[in-house]
């Protein structure tokens, strides 16, 4: 016998109600779009389980690509047999000596969905492993921390028979809860809030804002890239490209250079919403942590969120840089977002940011920029959008909003 099926496993997504059924399909549909390079597999979807027939496909690339895959809370390399006993004692045997030979204590889990099959839990664990326990010498049975774990799944049509378990990606299959805009620059923080977005069932699209000549095509290319590897776990990804120059000196001629940092973090937002109210996100994702810079005090946040009323999801705002550091490496976002290439933010950084600004301070301030209005329409009308996928960073180019006013 060999494994010739992956057995997939809900996570949080078991626990819903009515609409469960919707949450499956959809993981469905990312597991098969995910796998399309693998012509030959075959993906069904039971109540409680997704399974994966392999037909000859590459098991281990398969695996790799399914940690990717939000709305999967684990997965195992399966023996499907026949719902008879001898069939079963068979395959996990099989299973069994597939998970390692230096195993020297086992456990039998097995589990009847099938509540017809005529041997209870309690007897068929029994039964399989006395069978393991006759023909594997010098093995003994522990119950409570074993080498290697059977697992018997018996269904009316078949058993999943399985020995290992991988660790998935947890959260809620991509797509399934709406979508949102994020604010993606091209540091350590806001790939790793993106990717936690999307962890929680969120499509994202993404915007940046570019200031060249300050800012060059380096780095506008460092956020094309952040934005593919984003694309690894939540398919394509529309990245809306702001010209920010005009509005960025505007502000540092007429607003104090303490409140430069608040004003410019406005200017951003007001653009960013009319950017998601455009494509129908609902929600500004950032990768602001409560207390790492100037501008994510909740002093900062509170002034900075005046301009709007639309939800912000920060996903960071209680870890700490090492914990969001991790992250960023287990994701392959980190070594990208140290290249030495400053965004608009890093370049017109001012020397003393005002870390508790005052909104009554900053209102006051901004009236001195007479059009800024005009610079932000402006700004929103010759935005460059860029559709990305992990395959192909630059899949198509459109300037959009320019019917928008």
């Amino acid at each position: 016998m060999e494994y010739d099926h992956i057995l997939v496993r809900y996570g949080e997504m078991s626990l819903k109600g009515r609409n469960r059924s919707r949450f499956e399909q959809a993981l469905k549909q990312n597991i098969k779009q995910k796998l399309k390079d693998f012509p030959n597999i075959t993906v069904n979807r039971t109540r409680d389980h997704i399974y994966i027939v392999l037909n000859g496909e590459d098991h281990v690339k398969i695996m790799e690509i399914l940690k990717g895959v939000f709305g999967i809370q684990s997965f195992s390399l399966a023996i499907k047999t026949k719902s008879e006993l001898e069939a079963i004692r068979e395959g996990a045997l099989a299973a069994f000596l597939e998970a390692g030979t230096n195993a020297r204590t086992f456990k039998i889990t097995a589990k009847r969905g099938d509540k017809e099959f005529p041997i209870t839990s309690q007897d068929l664990n029994h039964l399989v492993g006395s069978h393991i326990l006759k023909n594997v010498p010098g093995l003994k049975v522990d119950v409570h921390n074993p080498d290697v774990n059977v697992r018997i799944d018996v269904r009316r049509e078949m058993t999943f028979i399985t020995s290992k378990v991988v660790k998935g990606a947890g959260g809620f299959p991509v797509g399934t809860n709406g979508k949102a805009l994020l604010m993606l620059s091209g540091g350590i923080d806001s790939p790793v809030a993106g990717y936690m977005t999307m962890k929680r069932g969120v499509k994202i699209e993404a915007v940046h804002f570019h200031s060249p000549p300050y800012t060059n095509e380096r780095a506008k290319q460092k956020v094309l890239d952040l934005a593919a590897k984003l694309s690894n776990y939540g398919g394509k990804i529309r990245l809306h490209i702001v010209p920010f120059t005009e509005i960025q000196q505007e502000i540092h001629k007429f607003i104090p250079s303490s409140y430069t940092m608040t004003a410019m973090r406005r200017m951003m937002l007001r653009i960013a919403v009319r950017i998601a109210e455009k494509n129908g996100a609902l929600a500004i994702a950032t990768g602001e942590s409560l207390g790492q810079v100037a501008s994510q005090t909740i002093e900062s946040m509170h002034a900075i969120n005046e301009v709007t009323n639309y939800p912000i999801i920060r996903p960071l705002i209680a870890m700490d840089k090492l914990e969001i550091i991790d992250i960023a490496k287990k994701i392959d976002t980190f070594d990208i977002s140290i290249r030495p290439y400053e965004d608009c933010c890093t370049i017109f950084l001012p020397s003393d940011p005002k870390t508790k600004p005052k909104k009554e301070r900053i209102n006051y301030y901004e009236t001195k920029l007479e059009n800024i209005e005009d610079l932000i329409e402006k700004a929103v009308n010759e935005t460059e959008t860029i559709e990305i996928d992990v395959n192909s960073t630059m899949v198509e180019k459109e300037n959009e909003f320019q019917d928008l006013f």
